[in-house]
């Protein structure tokens, strides 16, 4: 049984849920998304809640149940609040900046690093060490903080590069004489 798919995903007031077979449509105050389901499971709204059920007891029907879910929520979610990823940049001359439309990093490279911001997303500084990404699309916004951190990802020895907030580097001891 899908412990994740039993569960119900409530619209909170503010946002409006359309069904259209296997797409859901989602309008809330931040914008508008929308979602396609695999054919093995169903989407109903019960209640102010859109629920979600294996057409079938396939395996590829239990497993999408979940999935299914979880996409459904990100969609209401992503409408009503966002989404939001941090990355930290360290290094010694390390910096980010924006710029109009593009990112612009000093990673220790001969050259600066542009980077586009792409559609639908908002990047800020709120200082030079630190980038926030934020956007209503959770693939996206994951995509693009996965984008910028492989400009330069954090080496093992003295911890520089580009790594989430909440992550932690596994530190290795140099060589010795």
């Amino acid at each position: 049984m899908s412990r994740i798919g039993k569960r119900a995903v409530p619209v909170p007031s503010g946002v409006q849920a359309n069904i259209e077979g296997q797409t859901v449509k989602v309008k809330g105050p931040k914008g508008a998304l929308q979602v396609v389901l695999p054919d093995e499971v169903v989407v109903t709204m019960e209640k102010g809640e859109l629920k979600v059920d294996p057409r079938g007891e396939t395996d590829r029907a239990r497993a999408m149940w979940g999935t299914s879910r979880t996409l459904v929520a990100n969609v209401v979610t992503g409408v009503s609040s966002g989404f939001e990823e941090k990355l930290e940049i360290t290094g010694v001359g390390y910096r980010a900046a924006v710029q109009g439309t593009n990112l612009q990093l000093s990673l220790g490279y001969s050259h600066e690093v542009l980077f586009p911001i792409p559609e639908g997303i908002a990047i800020t500084t709120p200082r030079p060490t630190e980038i926030v990404i934020a956007g209503i699309d959770k693939q996206k916004v994951g995509q693009v903080a996965a984008n910028i951190r492989g400009f330069r990802r954090p080496e093992p020895y003295k911890g520089k590069g580009v790594r989430y907030a909440n992550e932690r580097i596994f530190r290795k001891e140099g060589k010795k004489k």
